[in-house]
């Protein structure tokens, strides 16, 4: 099966000329339009409005004012609830639509992509089931004076969601439900290489009959993004993305002391302890790198193994990831499929290429399978013997490349796990459960897998150091768009009698 096989009979995309804005899909104030590009076969897929600022001032102020003045935070949790049940039935009609999209757009094989509907229907439904089980209101004894307590938690105000090209959808979902069930309202800005998951919320949110500026949908440039972090009216920005320009938002939000959620880069370490099986580690950590041709923030590409194992370990990393297919998207045969743009690919050539020059050994993979000379494919990739400090083992090179770095014993290698500005996600493998959870409490990170890459959405999810601030998914992801606010009265309401 080819690209052109599948999900072409119309385009996926409804209303790529146009921005949604106020609950309407209105035209761009700007002209410009980008190409969005076949990661599979090169082509243009199709073209998409890039958005200008006089259209994101457009944006923040209808989500302003569907706030200030709108009955969406006055709403209950039970009402907003309601409209988030009817989103999610909008999303699962465009199961079809997504799953066409993504592997076009990021390189996700189809066959996830089938999942992608139904993922974020689930995620819509999580949280509009909390407006039952979340506590909103908590009665607090005062300490202080007054003779009744409450700690409310109210929306935190107008959220600008800025989401990446790689995993769009769920990563838009994981800010746009919680955002909504709080009583927040939004302006989701996708990028300019995938941005056809965003469009698809605003259709379902528009068919779900959302009020107008609760939601509000566009694609741009970074120019235009750092308008959305600048804007007076933004009360915070939830992000995914770079470290580079996590540090440019979180300093942009400083000077108005805006609220932030940033998840950002990762260079994640797997501890592979004397104990553990190697062939079944191997296996386990080449499945996982398979999952968007290794363009995800979390991967575990940091392999530490001690030495005297570290040739074998090779080896059956070598195997494991060597015999995965490389291929189109939509090809039941690939185990892998392509990057998402061609600077993208030139950026992982880049860095097999320093690592090349720096010592390391490659085992196998290391370049664009000449067979596949249209598409943005690029080899399963092992370096061995990679030294800890050096640019492969310490830089996110976001691509199927997997570095095996030798560790004196268990200590050393727990040493280099944690040797890294950044702490996302982690593994440990061992036959020993208590060694394991030992392990675990002594890496920095903010997810530690045991045998298996383990990022759990559904519980939470976030980084230590410069991964990033807060966390999403799960009743943990609620906070960060909520405010708590104290209040202390002489007697007790009627209500809470």
């Amino acid at each position: 099966m080819t690209a052109s096989q599948v999900g072409r009979t119309e385009l996926s995309v409804r209303n790529p000329d146009s921005i949604f804005v106020n609950g309407a899909w209105v035209t761009a104030s700007s002209t410009t339009v980008a190409d969005v590009i076949d990661s599979n076969d090169e082509s243009v897929y199709y073209q998409v409005a890039s958005a200008g600022f006089a259209d994101m001032d457009q944006a923040v102020g209808a989500a302003r004012t569907a706030f200030d003045d709108g009955p969406w935070p006055r709403m209950t949790h039970a009402q907003r609830a309601e409209f988030m049940r009817a989103m999610a039935t909008e999303m699962e009609k465009r199961s079809a639509a997504l799953a066409d999209i993504w592997p076009r757009e990021s390189g996700a094989l189809y066959v996830e992509a089938t999942q992608q509907g139904a993922t974020a229907a689930n995620i819509l439904r999580y949280y509009a089931d909390q407006a039952a089980t979340y506590q909103w209101e908590e009665v607090i004894p005062p300490t202080r004076g007054g003779n009744f307590g409450l700690l409310v938690r109210e929306p935190v105000g107008v959220v600008g969601a800025i989401i990446p090209w790689n995993g769009p959808l769920m990563l838009a979902m994981y800010k746009v439900a919680p955002a909504l069930i709080s009583g927040c309202t939004l302006v989701l800005k996708a990028s300019l290489e995938a941005p056809g998951a965003a469009y698809v919320i605003a259709e379902a949110a528009e068919a779900a009959g959302l009020p107008p500026g609760v939601l509000n949908v566009l694609a741009a440039d970074r120019d235009v993004s750092e308008a959305l972090v600048r804007d007076p009216r933004t009360d915070k920005i939830a992000f995914t993305g770079s470290t580079a320009a996590g540090r440019r938002i979180a300093a942009l939000m400083g000077e108005k002391i805006g609220r932030v959620t940033l998840e950002l880069g990762g260079k994640s370490a797997a501890i592979i302890l004397d104990d553990a099986d190697l062939e079944s580690a191997a296996r386990s950590l080449a499945a996982s790198e398979c999952h968007l041709a290794g363009q995800v923030c979390a991967s575990l590409t940091r392999l530490i193994v001690t030495r005297s194992r570290h040739d074998e370990f090779v080896d059956a990393v070598t195997a494991a990831f060597g015999a995965k297919r490389v291929g189109n998207a939509f090809a039941e045969t690939s185990d892998i499929g392509p990057l998402a743009t061609r600077a993208q690919l030139d950026r992982v050539q880049g860095y097999v290429d320093q690592g090349l020059d720096r010592g390391a050994v490659l085992a196998t993979g290391g370049r664009r399978p000449k067979e596949l000379d249209k598409g943005y494919f690029f080899e399963p990739t092992v370096f061995g013997n990679v030294d800890n400090q050096s640019v492969i083992a310490q830089e996110e090179i976001f691509g199927p490349v997997l570095t095996v770095i030798p560790a004196k014993d268990e200590d050393e290698a727990i040493r280099f796990a944690n040797d890294t500005i950044y702490g996302l996600n982690s593994a440990v493998f061992t036959a020993d459960v208590d060694r394991a959870r030992h392990v675990a409490g002594q890496i920095r990170a903010g997810t530690v897998g045991h045998n298996s890459y383990r990022a759990d959405f559904g519980i939470a999810f976030g980084g230590f150091k410069q991964s990033g601030v807060g966390r999403e998914g799960g009743v943990e992801g609620l906070h960060a768009y909520l405010e708590a606010k104290t209040v202390v009265l002489d007697d007790i309401p009627e209500r809470y009698r």
